[in-house]
Parts: structure tokens; sequence; C-alpha cells
């Protein structure tokens, strides 16, 4: 939360808008100071308990879910109105989420005999099994994959948790100092002690060690709410996916819905492929996914092999890809990472003249600053949707759909003229 000292901004954890806090000052810059709040003094009627909100995941569990969302809702509306120069008429509806047990992914860190998160800026733990956030097979499985190592144990620094929507598939990585292949055996006995799927493990030497099937996997039919009657979609826990079971299916219907089936898709920032294999799998074709992470363009050329005729996948960054001529795209899809999408490909993606651009973003504020430019490059703002996909944290994943304006030429027009 932001207050304001003598002309400094602080920015104060454990706080409340409108409340009266004390604070102690953590951290400070020439502009701005970080605070912790150590005491009440005015405080809000959303106030509740919360075990340990600076843990890793908790940073808003001080505050009641109804006004989270409010919060989550602000901060979209002052970034396109602030950042993009983009007045929203109406404020932005968050769809909500369980609070717990809502995560699919996570990466724990190791120290000893200790792990869980890291509490919000430090690499002090904390532990994960009290923020609620995964199911309780899923820590389980964590503790017994550790306890199974033995002394092979102090060779891990961190592991990363991939698990399905109903929780009963579950695969880990290892990220190792010794060399991976030195343990195999017992990463072995890890894969069986937690029931794993398989795991992965990668030490500072020597190639990556598979043990078991080191994936989960989750049915498209549950994927798209129904929409798709069969097949799979699988990755590794390495891999990039959005990391809430409970709004997942509505997240992919948004982008299904706001993608026609008549014409040429292009997936930019793919990732497994979560919305190109599911729209081919409701049957669309002439799609293009694009993803540069190497597990994730594994996994998504694996999903997209039951759809070859579909689904063209380029295993490539989208920087490489935009800088040749790009395919004719009737809908452009982009998810791109908290940075958002680099200039180069931001400038190919309004310059191509598609139709519709339809962007995910997990950033309000580079979400804003790129739909500046789309409207710039003359698309407007035809929907805006919030999905809660973070409980309890500041962040918010939005569904933005774009629309060319007739209006609008594309390079080839201009090149005309």
């Amino acid at each position: 939360m932001i207050a304001r000292h003598e002309g400094q901004i602080l920015l104060v954890a454990g706080a409340i808008p409108g409340e009266r806090v004390n604070v102690r000052i953590e951290r400070a810059e020439k502009r701005l100071a970080f605070a912790n709040t150590i005491s009440i003094v005015d405080g809000s009627p959303d106030r509740r308990h919360a075990q340990d909100p600076l843990c890793g995941g908790c940073v808003y569990a001080h505050i009641g879910y109804a006004r989270q969302l409010a919060l989550k809702s602000e901060i979209v509306v002052d970034a396109f109105t602030r950042i993009g120069r983009i007045p929203l008429s109406q404020p932005l509806t968050v769809r909500p989420s369980p609070e717990t047990a809502y995560r699919l992914r996570a990466r724990f860190h190791v120290r000893g005999d200790r792990v869980g998160f890291y509490r919000e800026g430090t690499h002090t733990l904390c532990d994960a099994r009290e923020t609620h956030q995964l199911s309780s097979g899923a820590t389980d499985a964590v503790d017994a994959s550790l306890a199974a190592l033995g002394d092979a144990r102090s060779t891990v620094t961190s592991l990363q948790l991939s698990e399905n929507l109903t929780a009963d598939e579950r695969a880990l990585h290892f990220d190792l100092t010794a060399e991976a292949a030195s343990i195999e055996t017992a990463l072995a006995r890890a894969v069986d002690a937690a029931k794993l799927t398989g795991c992965t493990a990668r030490g500072h030497l020597g190639p990556t060690v598979r043990v078991g099937r080191p994936s989960v996997s989750d049915p498209l039919s549950a994927l798209t709410a129904g929409r798709a009657r069969s097949g799979q979609l699988g990755r590794q826990p390495a891999s990039f996916f959005q990391g809430n079971r409970f709004l997942l299916p509505e997240l992919v219907v948004k982008v299904l819905d706001a993608v026609s089936s008549a014409g040429t898709i292009l997936d930019l920032y793919a990732g497994v492929g979560l919305f190109s294999v599911a729209l081919a799998s409701i049957g669309c074709t002439r799609i293009t996914a694009v993803e540069g992470d190497k597990a994730g363009s594994v996994d998504l050329g694996d999903n997209a092999a039951v759809y070859p005729d579909a689904v063209k996948v380029i295993a490539g960054s989208v920087e490489e890809y935009v800088r040749r001529p790009l395919e004719r795209a009737d809908t452009i899809i982009v998810d791109p990472p908290r940075t958002g999408i680099s200039r180069e490909a931001m400038e190919a993606v309004a310059a191509h003249g598609a139709g519709r651009i339809v962007y995910v973003s997990c950033d309000p504020p580079t979400m804003a600053r790129d739909a500046r430019r789309l409207l710039d490059a003359g698309y407007r703002l035809t929907s805006l949707d919030g999905f809660d996909l973070f409980p309890n944290t500041p962040h918010v994943e939005s569904v933005g759909v774009f629309d060319r304006s007739s209006k609008a030429s594309t390079p080839s027009d201009r090149e005309r003229r």
C-alpha cells in the first residue's frame, strides 16, 4: 500500500487503504522507501487475521477477500488510466477464486532440513503449508520426496512442483549442486515415496536426469469446461503453466470465445499449448503456436502432435519469429511473461493488421503500456475481464480483446497508397 511522508513515497506491507498504522522502514532509496506495518492505530473493517502475511503468496492475506477483489479492480483501472492513458468507463469485474488449495504449481527453496517459500523481499524461509495455497497432498509429497532422498537431500537447492486439476498426479523438478546422474537411485526412491508420476533433476554440471514419467496432464474436456470431448494436455514441472485450478477453465473459455474458428490464429508465447491446443480440440484449424522456452516448447510439440493438421509449432523465441515476415493471421493471441511483450514483438503485432488481438496478462502496468500501443496502431479495446488467479497477492490476470478499427490501414494498404 502507498503512503507519503514529507514528500517521500512509502510502500507499506501489511496495511489497508484508509488505515492509520505504525511502520518500520526496512529500506530507503532516493525517492522510495519500503516499510512493514508493526501496529494498527485505526484499523479497517476489512482487516482479518493472517498467519504470516509476508510469507510468499500471502501479502494480501490480512485483507478480507471482497476488498481484495475491489483493490485488484482499482489496480487495473489505475494502470490503464495512468500508464495507458485509457480511461475505463466502469469498474473491472474480477472473477473470484477459492483462497485455499488453488495452486497447481510452485517453487520451493531448500536450506538444510527446511523447505518452504521465501518471505517477501528476503531469503528467509517460511512454511508453505501454513499458507494453504497448495493441496495437503502436494506439500506431503514434497516432504516425502525430500525425506526419501536421504543424504542426497543436501545437494538440493530448490524444487518445482506441478500438480493436475484433480490433484491425483504430481511431478517434481530438483535443482541440485551435484551432478544429477550421481543421485539417480535416490531420485527413484523419492518418486516412489511421494507417489509421483516422475521427476527431473539437473545439477550445475551434466545433463538433466529423468525418472519415471515426469509430467502431469489434464483432460482437455476439463480445461475447456466441456467444450472439447477428448484429448489431454500435459506439462513438465519446469514448464510454465497457469497456476489456479479453479479459474483455469473460465480463463480458457474466455479466450476460446474471443477467437473466431473461421480464420487463421497466431498464438505467441504459447507455453505448453493451453490456448492453441484447446482451440484445436474444439475444431479450430490453421493455428501457429510459438514458444521459446525449451521445456515448454517440448511439451507444446507433444500436446500439438495429436492435431498435426491444425497446429504448426514453432520452437523458438517470439522475438526471433517476428523478425521474419509474419504469416497472415485473423486473430493473434499473446500471453507474455510478467515483463510484457518486447518492443520488437509489440511493434510487429501492432503492424500486422490482424482483425483481433487477444491479450492475456498477469501484470496490469505492462498490459496498459501495450494496450496504448495497440490503440495508437488503430485498435480499440472491446472487452476487459479480470481473473483472480492469485488470491491473497496483489497480482491479477486480465484478458483484453482488441479489435482493429475498420478505418485503420494495414502495411499493404499503405504501400498501395
